[in-house]
């Protein structure tokens, strides 16, 4: 897969009651890529913790992910490679078995804002936090509506 890989901080910002990230992080994930398990993870943890999203809107946030994205596994290769990417780039545990999970899905760009913007890994991954990576993005009417999951300014997350 030569596409794009999703860190937590970029999909919780599709229920961002920022309007302009949120429309940023539709545009990305329209196109596709994939995620880990352990993104869903933190980003369920987020959305229960952080976001107050009970059990039932937490599960349709998750499931919309699961619909558009590919769902990398976490197995004992991505920990071994995590641990040698934090090691070698100094990255946080965290951080490192993400960008594992991309570099084993074959991905070319993580897009994260927790790491530097163009920092490369192992020569396959590049590292992307910036909106105008791709250009020019739509900036659509702000009411994400995928798969169920809708945000806006005045009202907390919901599904249909």
């Amino acid at each position: 897969m030569d596409g794009d890989f999703f860190d937590t901080n970029v999909l919780l910002y599709l229920v961002s009651a920022d309007a302009e990230k949120a429309d940023r992080a539709e545009a990305l994930v329209r196109q596709g890529g994939a995620i880990s398990v352990q993104v869903l993870n933190e980003a369920a943890n987020v959305a229960r913790r952080k976001m107050a999203m009970d059990g039932r809107e937490t599960r349709a946030f998750l499931a919309s992910l699961r619909a558009l994205l590919a769902v990398a596994p976490l197995t004992p290769e991505t920990h071994a490679l995590g641990l040698d990417l934090a090691e070698r780039y100094k990255l946080s545990i965290y951080d490192a078995m993400i960008a594992a999970a991309a570099t084993l899905a074959g991905c070319a760009r993580l897009w994260s804002q927790d790491m530097q913007d163009g920092m490369r890994i192992d020569d396959t991954l590049r590292v992307a936090n910036r909106s105008s990576e791709r250009g020019p993005l739509e900036h659509g009417v702000f009411g994400l509506n995928l798969c169920g999951v809708i945000a806006s300014d005045s009202e907390a997350i919901q599904t249909q």
